[in-house]
């Protein structure tokens, strides 16, 4: 005897309850869970094609007037009748090139003014100016980017939780500057963050007449070590990017800079070089604390000794094992590695040897003159 059994009827499926949108995203994304051990790493890379676009409501392959979709339903007092229309052949080839049009991918192009150190990445470009606070702004100030990159912390909660950090560096070109870090999940957060914090952290630098620094310095941080030299005006800045833009947003124009051991920790090499920078002596304060004339020698006088800096009070001797040479007091006993250089091929030959013995008693009488003349 057939029996009558009560079942549940569906009134929609996940095809009729989700809206398109949602229907392409879990077609051509990938979950949290899979993204996680790897998978769809390129499709961020590829575009995905919008089908919708070009397409109009009632107009399809076949020309027709829909009265309600793509035509009113009354016009004055008659209503409009669904008829055929004539076949428009330029729709299919429209359509085709609308979407062929959605693989290329074509990048924002940055100016060369706003560039950094490679490409399109952040590291070397400029975020503009600091937020104001309160009254104050800092509308002379510049703000440029030396780390941006991705982080990731373990929580108990969340698991593995990512952040960008961003590493700037903020001043006003005229020896006063300062950086900061900041992170967060979004990126114009994190900058926003980073520059606000390294104005609120602003130190003062010494520059010798505004272009370089006093004396060389040698300075370290953790496995960083960085050698500054000071060069004459127009000279430039041949040093590391960092410590290139660094000295940029500072306003030192002329310098050279050498980094040994880690290179690539660009905030320890941050520390290193404030560290440094705001240590130098000026002449007129090592002129004080040692109590004796500061003399510089300058190649466009020949060597000739210019008084530089004078103390209030000048001590009458001076101990033979003293260091007197400006540069060797703050260079803490280290030299950089210099290596050297590769010979010319020439140098093996024989009449070169001959050369070298023919002007022999010749070499480096012009330096000795002007040595003994500045010793006078």
């Amino acid at each position: 005897m057939p029996v009558m059994v009560p079942c549940r009827a569906y009134a929609g499926t996940f095809m009729t309850n989700l809206t398109a949108e949602q229907l392409w995203k879990g077609v051509s994304s990938v979950s949290a869970a899979g993204r996680k051990r790897g998978r769809g790493k390129k499709i961020h890379s590829k575009t995905v094609k919008n089908l919708n676009k070009g397409q109009r409501l009632g107009i399809g392959k076949v020309n027709m007037v829909w009265p309600g979709l793509n035509a009113p339903v009354f016009r004055g007092k008659e209503i409009v009748e669904r008829r055929l229309l004539p076949p428009d052949p330029d729709r299919e080839a429209e359509l085709i090139r609308l979407r062929d049009a959605m693989d290329k991918f074509r990048p924002m192009k940055i100016p060369p003014n706003e560039r950094g150190w490679s490409g399109g990445k952040m590291g070397g470009r400029s975020i503009g100016a600091p937020d104001a606070i309160g009254d104050e702004t800092f509308q002379d100030f510049d703000t440029k980017v030396l780390e941006f990159k991705t982080v990731f912390s373990m929580s108990a909660n969340l698991g593995r939780k990512r952040r960008i950090s961003a590493f700037v560096i903020t001043g006003n070109g005229k020896g006063l500057a300062g950086f900061g870090l900041g992170k967060s999940p979004n990126g114009r957060a994190a900058l926003r963050k980073a520059k606000n914090r390294a104005v609120q952290k602003l130190q003062y630098i010494e520059r010798y007449k505004d272009h370089t620094i006093y004396h060389d310095i040698f300075t370290e941080f953790y496995f960083t070590k960085v050698f500054m030299k000071r060069k004459p005006e127009g000279y430039g800045l041949k040093c590391h990017r960092a410590i290139k833009t660094i000295c940029e947003v500072i306003g030192l124009k002329d310098l050279y800079a050498k980094v040994e051991g880690s290179t690539k920790n660009t905030q320890n090499l941050t520390k290193a070089v404030f560290d440094g920078l705001t240590k130098q002596e000026t002449h007129q304060q090592l002129a004080d604390r040692k109590k004796l004339l500061v003399v510089e020698l300058r190649k466009e006088r020949d060597d000739l000794p210019v008084v530089v800096a004078t103390p209030d009070e000048v001590r009458e001797s001076v101990p033979k094992d003293e260091e007197l040479d400006y540069d060797l007091i703050h260079s803490k006993g280290k030299i950089e590695l210099v290596r050297k250089p590769k010979l010319p091929f020439y140098t093996e030959f024989k009449s070169y040897q001959k050369r070298l013995q023919r002007l022999a008693p010749y070499r480096n009488q012009r330096q000795r003159q002007i040595q003994l003349w500045a010793a006078e």
